[in-house]
């Protein structure tokens, strides 16, 4: 029996290892670390569970019945983070350069399975340089079933990609398929083709780290939700997002203990412009009602003129979207979009309560914007705000303007509670370009154009460019102080959620 308990614990020790130790050396000066690194630092101490440890690959072609490594390229498990189920696969770089075979598809897809039967969250640890050549189409089957359950797990569990190397061809679309991307600064690229197949067929120079890095992701695709400086900085953001976020569909997230104090927050007051004009930074509303520090955002580089991302308020997690006038005045564009609807849905799918604050001019126009299915897109955000059925709150800070009012979480699309600063302006358009319709015939034929159109201009806006005709016809419940906003906001999501 000693025997076969050392054969055991050396076939375990083997496995630990990888492709060999002077691989995992060659990670470590690459400035990554290991997978199983990796796991142990995402976990819980002491809590993963490995599954698959002494998996093999099954391929004879090309000799590889002589390479063969203990778990074949990839950890798979079970264990906790803050005391939380969750499930984990983790791809090993040292073998095989991570690629994906048969068998490592098939270790990949167990945990998932048991995930969804459990009603547990999914994170994809990804540093594979694709599919297993030798095994041919056996690897692109194995990433199909991976793709599969992606797509059954989606809305059920919540589902993490972290690119933190390699990920190529077919091995992009599982982590596009997930609810959240996170990928490392410079030792992770993402593409469908890489740089050479780019220049055959475009004569495009172009480098890994330009086609697919994490800043061109993380500001031009959108494809990743957030970057990280390191291994260890994207653990710490998986460890924090996953505080924001429930186990399942069917669960909540859990409240942190919080202590109440006084709720008025004077700072809010001097946050809004004089001049209607002049740009604010959004943030600083956002920070100034949500608990200290608990702002999260997501896509922060990308589509700069909406925010998204969760927060607590009173302990409670929430999700927030919001326009930014510090870029592009706040107006909605394709991105835009695009961004607020694939965040909205998240939340409707996973319980977590909507604040929508407001300060748009409307949709960006152009031919580009045009061209490019502004409609439809636009469109996105609209069904997304109306199919949403956790509760919703409203607050319009300043412009609300056109359509875009409509599509900000309106009450006219299922909102539960519309509040207004006295700072609000709702109407159809600006009064400067209402006005210049409106009283185009008067501008033209007064004595002094300029100074008729100033006079016709405040005219409108103190008709029209104000909260309280919105609120008059019951589209604005309150007209509030912004001091007030934290203690309204709070007491509404308490009524609106029971």
């Amino acid at each position: 029996m000693k025997e076969k308990i050392k054969d055991l614990q050396d076939k375990q020790s083997e496995a630990r290892l990888g492709g060999g130790q002077a691989r995992i050396d060659a990670q470590h000066k690459k400035g990554k670390l290991s997978a199983r690194e990796r796991v142990d630092l995402l976990m819980d101490n002491g809590s993963f569970q490995e599954i698959g440890m002494l998996v093999a690959h099954r391929s004879h072609d090309f000799d590889m019945q002589d390479q063969v490594f203990l778990g074949d390229g990839v950890i798979t498990g079970y264990g906790t983070i803050g005391g939380r189920l969750v499930y984990v696969f983790s791809q090993d770089f040292t073998v095989f350069g991570g690629s994906l075979s048969e068998t490592h598809a098939e270790k990949i897809c167990k945990i998932m399975d048991l995930a969804i039967k459990n009603g547990a969250p999914v994170i994809g640890l990804n540093d594979s340089g694709g599919a297993r050549i030798q095994e041919g189409v056996n690897s692109l089957g194995g990433y199909a079933d991976i793709f599969y359950r992606n797509t059954l797990a989606s809305g059920v569990i919540p589902q993490i990609s972290a690119i933190m190397g390699p990920c190529a061809g077919g091995a992009v679309y599982s982590p596009a398929i997930t609810d959240f991307t996170l990928m490392v600064e410079q030792t992770s690229y993402m593409f469908v083709t890489g740089p050479n197949v780019v220049k055959t067929v475009t004569n495009e120079e172009v480098t890994s780290e330009e086609l697919g890095g994490a800043y061109t992701h993380a500001t031009k695709s959108g494809v990743t939700h957030f970057t990280a400086a390191n291994d260890l900085d994207a653990i710490a953001k998986i460890k924090k997002l996953m505080s924001y976020i429930p186990q399942n569909c069917e669960d909540k997230v859990p409240d942190l203990p919080y202590q109440m104090s006084d709720e008025s927050r004077p700072a809010l007051q001097p946050i809004m412009p004089e001049n209607a004009n002049q740009p604010y930074d959004m943030r600083h509303v956002i920070q100034g009602m949500m608990d200290p520090d608990s702002f999260f955002e997501v896509h922060e580089l990308y589509a700069e003129n909406i925010i998204v991302g969760f927060a607590r308020l009173a302990g409670k997690s929430i999700g927030i979207v919001a326009n930014q006038p510090m870029a592009l005045a706040g107006v909605l564009d394709v991105q835009a979009s695009v961004k607020g609807a694939r965040f909205v849905r998240f939340c409707d799918c996973f319980n977590i309560p909507l604040l929508v604050l407001v300060d748009v001019p409307g949709f960006l126009p152009g031919t580009d914007q045009e061209w490019n299915g502004i409609i439809s897109n636009g469109a996105k955000l609209l069904y997304a705000f109306s199919e949403a059925t956790v509760p919703r709150v409203t607050l319009i800070t300043r412009k609300a303007y056109g359509g875009a009012y409509d599509v900000m979480n309106s009450k006219h699309i299922g909102a539960d509670l519309n509040f207004a600063w006295p700072s609000a302006e709702i109407a159809v358009m600006g009064a400067k370009g209402a006005s210049e319709i409106i009283f185009k015939k008067e501008i033209s034929n007064a004595a002094d154009p300029a100074q008729k159109l100033l006079e016709k201009e405040q005219e409108y806006a103190e008709k029209f460019a104000n909260p309280y005709r919105a609120a008059a016809r019951g589209f604005i419940d309150e007209v509030i102080l912004p001091e007030d906003s934290r203690k309204k906001i709070d007491r509404s999501f308490c009524i609106s959620s029971e």
